[in-house]
C-alpha cells in the first residue's frame, strides 16, 4: 500500500471524527441509549445476540444501525460484516460448518480465518418480457461465491471474495455481466480500526459493497447474482450515541470474463458523509429509533436523460428517520437532489414513507402496513430544469419484481400484510398503485432506462401490481423464496403499447 494511500486513509479517518464530534456536540443526552435489537429492513450489521463478546452499551454504536445491512441468524448479505468470534471456543461449535467460521492460525486465536460462501439455484419466468407482446422469457440462474476474512488481532483484517454466475435459459437477449460471470472479485479490502479518546474509528480501502443509507437509494442488490459492489475507501468514527462515515467510491464494471476484465468504473463517482443519531428510548417510551442525515455528491460523465447523454453532478441532501416505536416500524426518508445536467439545473424531491404495525408478540406476529412514495419527475424532454429524482443504487426489486419501476416520475401507493403459516413460512402480499407526477416525461424502469414512447402520450395510471413472497429457511443455512407478480398496465403504458405481465420465480440458497 503506497504512502499516498495511507495518508488518503488516515484523512478519512480523521474527516469521519471531525464530523463526529460535530454530532456529538448537539447529542450529549443520546450517550447512553441501549442497543436495539435488527429490524425488519435497513438493520445493521452484528447482531449482537450472535455475538460472543459484545462491547458494552455505553461505549459503542449499536451494532444493528452503523450501516451494514441486515443480519439474521448471524448471517449477513456482506459476509465480512458477520462476527463469529464466538466460536472461538470450541464447545460452542455443532458441526463440520462451525469449523470454518474460527479457524485459529496463531497467538491462541488472536489470528483467525473466517470462511463464507453461498451457492443459490434460482429460475425466473416473465410474460410479455420488456411489456411487449412477446414469447415468455425464461431464465435459469446459478450463483457461487466464496469468501476469506483474515483478522489480524483486534484491529487489521483482510477480506476477498471471488463469484460465479451461471445464465442459462429461453429468450434471454443480452446477458449481462452481473447474472452471468466466469468469475468476478467480488469483494477485495483491507480495513483498520482502533479507538481514539473513547472514539471507535476506522477505515476501510479496496472493493467492497455499501449500504450506508435508505434502502432504496444504496444497497448490494441481492435480487442480481453478482452483488453491486464499489471501489474506494469508507471510513467510520462512532461513539455510544452518535456516528459518522465518510466515502468514496467508484462503482464495480463486471466483464464477462474472468478476474481480468473487472474494473472500477471512469463515468461515475460516489461520495459523501452518512451520519446517525440515536433517539434515546425515554423520548418515545421504549423506541428503537434512529435519525440518519446524510449528504452525498454523485457524479457521472454520461447520465441518460431523455434523448441526451451527458456529464451530470448531482447532490443528495437527506433524512432517513427508522426504527421501532412500538409496535409501529418506520422507515421514512426525504432526500432534495440538487445539482446539474448538461449545464441545466438539477431540483428534485424523494419522500419515502413506509411503515407498518405489529399485531401481536413474538417474532412471528403478523403485520400490515403501507409505504406511500413521491419520486418527483419531468425534465428529461426538455430544456429547462430537470425534476426527474434519482434512486443511484438501491433496492431495484421494490417497486417490482419485474424490475418495471423505480423511484423517477413516481407516485405509489402500497399497503401490505405480513404474516406466519406452518410455523417457519413467511408469507407477504403487497397490491401496489402507481402513477407518474408529470404526463410530459417518461415512465422508468429499475435501471433508469425509459420505457421508449411513454413521454410522448398522455395518462396518469402507470399500473396496478399485485405481488406476494413466500420464505421458508429449512435450517439457518437453507432457505428457500418463492415470488409472484402480476403487472396490470394503467394508461400511461397501454396508450404506448405496454402490455400486461407476470413474473413467477423461486430458488433455494444454501449459505455457510
Amino acid at each position: 500500500m503506497t504512502s499516498m494511500t495511507i495518508r488518503r486513509m488516515a484523512y478519512a479517518a480523521g474527516f469521519a471524527a471531525s464530523a463526529l464530534s460535530t454530532l456529538a456536540f448537539s447529542s450529549v443526552a443520546v450517550a447512553q441509549a441501549e442497543a436495539p435489537p435488527s429490524r425488519q429492513a435497513n438493520a445493521g450489521a452484528k447482531d449482537v445476540s450472535s455475538t460472543g463478546e459484545a462491547s458494552p452499551i455505553a461505549e459503542s454504536y449499536p451494532n444493528a444501525a452503523i450501516g451494514d445491512g441486515t443480519t439474521s441468524g448471524g448471517y449477513n448479505q456482506s459476509r465480512w460484516a458477520e462476527d463469529w468470534s464466538k466460536l472461538r471456543d470450541p464447545k460452542k461449535r455443532k458441526d463440520i460448518v462451525d469449523q470454518l467460521k474460527f479457524i485459529s492460525i496463531a497467538g491462541d486465536g488472536d489470528v483467525y480465518l473466517t470462511l463464507s460462501g453461498e451457492a443459490r439455484l434460482r429460475v425466473n419466468q416473465t410474460t410479455n418480457p420488456n411489456l411487449r407482446d412477446a414469447e415468455a422469457q425464461r431464465q435459469d440462474i446459478l450463483r457461487l461465491f466464496g469468501g476469506a476474512d483474515l483478522h489480524v488481532g483486534e484491529h487489521l483484517r483482510f477480506y476477498g471474495e471471488l463469484a460465479h454466475g451461471t445464465l442459462e435459459g429461453q429468450n434471454l437477449g443480452t446477458a449481462l455481466p452481473n447474472l452471468r460471470n466466469k468469475l468476478a472479485v467480488q469483494q477485495a479490502f483491507v480495513d483498520l480500526t482502533g479507538t481514539v479518546a473513547d472514539v471507535d474509528v476506522g477505515v476501510r480501502y479496496g472493493r467492497q459493497t455499501f449500504a450506508d443509507g435508505p434502502n432504496l437509494l444504496v444497497v448490494p442488490r441481492d435480487n442480481n447474482t453478482l452483488f453491486f459492489g464499489f471501489n474506494g475507501f469508507r471510513a467510520w468514527a462512532r461513539t455510544a450515541g452518535v456516528r459518522a462515515d465518510v466515502f468514496d467510491f467508484k462503482p464495480t464494471a463486471y466483464g464477462n470474463g474472468g478476474t481480468q476484465d473487472d474494473n472500477a468504473e471512469s463515468a461515475r463517482r460516489f461520495s459523501g458523509i452518512s451520519t446517525g443519531i440515536v433517539v434515546p428510548e425515554t423520548l418515545f417510551g421504549g423506541s428503537k429509533l434512529y435519525v440518519d442525515p446524510f449528504l452525498w455528491r454523485l457524479r457521472n460523465r454520461g447520465a441518460v436523460w431523455g434523448t441526451d447523454n451527458a456529464r451530470e453532478a448531482r447532490n443528495f441532501y437527506g433524512l432517513h428517520v427508522w426504527g421501532d416505536a412500538g409496535p409501529v416500524n418506520l422507515d421514512w426518508t426525504i432526500n432534495y437532489q440538487g445539482g446539474s445536467y448538461d449545464n441545466r439545473s438539477i431540483k428534485a424531491w424523494l419522500i419515502l414513507l413506509a411503515q407498518t404495525y405489529k399485531l401481536g408478540e413474538g417474532k412471528s406476529a403478523p403485520r400490515v402496513g403501507f409505504h406511500a412514495d413521491y419520486a418527483s419527475g419531468g425534465g428529461a424532454y426538455g430544456n429547462g430544469t430537470l425534476r426527474n429524482s434519482l434512486a443511484p443504487f438501491g433496492n431495484n426489486v421494490y417497486y417490482s419484481y419485474q424490475l418495471f419501476a423505480t423511484p423517477t416520475n413516481l407516485v405509489a401507493l402500497a399497503p401490505n400484510v405480513t404474516f406466519s403459516v406452518f410455523d417457519k413460512l413467511r408469507l407477504t402480499a403487497e397490491y401496489q398503485r402507481s402513477w407518474r407526477d408529470t404526463t410530459s416525461d417518461a415512465v422508468y424502469r429499475a435501471n433508469g432506462s425509459a420505457f421508449a414512447g411513454t413521454q410522448n402520450f398522455g395518462g396518469k395510471k402507470i399500473a396496478d401490481t399485485l405481488r406476494f413472497q413466500a420464505v421458508y429457511p429449512f435450517t439457518s443455512r437453507l432457505s428457500f423464496t418463492g415470488r409472484y407478480e402480476h403487472l396490470i398496465a394503467g394508461p400511461a403504458l397501454t396508450n404506448a403499447g405496454y402490455k400486461n405481465s407476470d413474473f413467477l420465480a423461486g430458488w433455494i440458497s444454501y449459505r455457510f
